[in-house]
């Protein structure tokens, strides 16, 4: 039987929990996660630990949050005036807010802090500075 192996195509069911064991994201009830690897479209601990995997196999794995998506970046948090904002946003912790630079490119930021005459964002990934817990189970290698 084949082993998954670097450059595959995969289809694989997950299940994504937090240290605390709650779950943040999961493939349940729907169709498993189609991915080619080596793409650059996983984390590294979750294609790592798909790697020498059969079909059917399942696993639990830890992944730190060095090989998902890294620390917290200070640099990532920003101040932003509330003149800057549109009229129609009211502010709120944990609001997603999109930017967009000169050269078109969107950002995406949550609200980290709301005070009366600016805004803290956080530009960070939700899951940064997170060790992540992935139930895996691989249906098929294309």
């Amino acid at each position: 039987m084949s082993q998954v192996k670097a450059n595959d195509t995969v289809k694989v069911h997950y299940t994504g929990k937090l240290s605390n064991g709650q779950v943040f994201d999961s493939s349940e009830g729907k169709e498993p996660l189609e991915v080619a690897l080596g793409q650059g479209m996983l984390i590294p601990g979750f294609e790592k630990a798909i790697i020498d995997m059969k079909v059917n196999d399942k696993k639990t794995v830890n992944i730190p949050k060095e090989e998902a998506y890294g620390d917290i970046q200070q640099e990532l948090f920003h101040k932003v005036d509330n003149s800057q904002l549109p009229e129609e946003i009211k502010p709120e912790i944990g609001m997603g807010l999109t930017s967009r630079s000169e050269d078109g490119r969107e950002y995406q930021f949550r609200v980290a802090e709301v005070n009366e005459d600016h805004i803290i964002v956080d530009g960070n990934h939700p899951l940064a500075g997170q060790d992540l817990t992935f139930d895996l189970e691989l249906v098929e290698i294309k």
